[in-house]
């Protein structure tokens, strides 16, 4: 699967560990420059839209296995979580898009989680709150999906 349509359900089976880590690492990695861009953007307003706290923002480091001082690490504990997804999903060197790839699939698992827990008890009708993987049967190719956020 490249970036395309899917690709928002293919970030929210990351962070709900419906499919691999590994395997996300190496579809972001295989992706363009300019398709790592928009991934890290979407991956950074899901992220925004859990609302993510400070302590899920020091849990995320801790769970994404980057160093606190890892310049996307250091970036999310420096003012409002909110504001800062967007500002690691704008790095631009190679080594530092992985990390942020890796801190901001871990802050959404965090934070989504909590929201998905919240859901079961107060309903939701978010779709992507509902996902499921077979894994054996669900390709990851430019058709892949079910469909939009």
């Amino acid at each position: 699967m490249r970036y395309g349509p899917g690709t928002d359900d293919y970030l929210n089976e990351l962070a709900q560990d419906l499919r691999p880590l590994d395997e996300g690492i190496a579809w972001f990695a295989s992706l363009s420059e300019e398709e790592q861009t928009g991934a890290l953007f979407l991956l950074g307003q899901f992220c925004f839209q859990a609302h993510p706290t400070a302590e899920e923002a020091q849990e995320s480091i801790r769970h994404s296995g980057l160093r606190p001082t890892h310049t996307p690490a250091v970036m999310l504990v420096r003012g409002r979580v909110e504001d800062q997804v967007g500002r690691i999903a704008g790095l631009t060197p190679q080594h530092e898009r992985m990390k942020a790839f890796r801190l901001l699939i871990a802050l959404l698992t965090i934070a989504d989680g909590r929201r998905r827990a919240q859901c079961r008890v107060h309903g939701c009708n978010h779709p992507w709150h509902r996902l499921t993987v077979n894994r054996e049967t669900a390709p990851l190719d430019a058709n892949y999906g079910h469909g939009g956020r």
